[in-house]
């Protein structure tokens, strides 16, 4: 579809018909024990990317992604480090160029702050996303205790990937669906990876 922008992931990008509206906001929903990050970490190749990150060191991060036997980027990564991690956020998204990614990893630390301040910062992050005609892309986990403000994280994107990890008899099995999507006709089959060395469909069986 014209005017989206690819992710790099050629089979998601299929499903959604091209890729991503530019100003889409995502998020990306997923267990801490699965390799999710290897998502995000392909997605740095389709464009230039902000990476910053909560709570990994910025060279843990940049040594993950230099590691990585897939196809990636040479992000800009930065670590999130202040008692105001809100403010620290919102002032190193100020400097994104057009037309780039924003990858936030994880959100978990920016939803526990104050509801009042979170869902003003989800709200510039929106009117900057359109501004810039970027896509952010918010990695989310799951858990027992999530944090307060995960619900107003899932109202404000545009579009919920849904990564899940599953053990069936002796493989196991990562399924990743799009339960929301704003920016068009949403996918209906949930989309069989495979999560080791990079993020590949897979062609074993039974692939959506």
């Amino acid at each position: 579809m014209v005017g989206r922008l690819d992710t790099g992931i050629d089979v998601l990008d299929r499903k959604l018909d091209g890729g991503l509206p530019p100003g889409c906001l995502v998020a990306y929903t997923a267990e801490p024990a699965s390799q999710s990050e290897l998502l995000l970490y392909e997605l740095t190749a389709a464009r230039g990317t902000l990476y910053l990150s909560t709570e990994r060191s910025d060279d843990a991060v940049r040594h993950a992604i230099e590691s990585s036997p897939s196809s990636v980027g040479s992000p800009t990564v930065r670590h999130v480090t202040s008692d105001t991690p809100i403010e620290e956020a919102t002032r190193l998204i100020g400097a994104l160029p057009d037309g780039a990614n924003l990858i936030i990893d994880t959100m978990d630390v920016l939803e526990r702050r104050d509801t009042e301040e979170y869902v003003a910062f989800l709200n510039e992050l929106k009117a900057t996303m359109l501004e810039t005609g970027s896509i952010a892309v918010l990695h989310c986990l799951k858990g027992a205790e999530e944090p307060a403000n995960r619900a107003r994280t899932i109202h404000a994107v545009d579009a919920v990937f849904d990564l899940r990890t599953k053990i069936t008899g002796s493989e196991l099995e990562n399924h990743l669906t799009v339960p929301k999507f704003r920016g068009g006709s949403q996918p209906t089959e949930a989309i069989k990876l495979e999560l080791t060395e990079e993020v590949a469909i897979d062609t074993s069986r039974d692939i959506a």
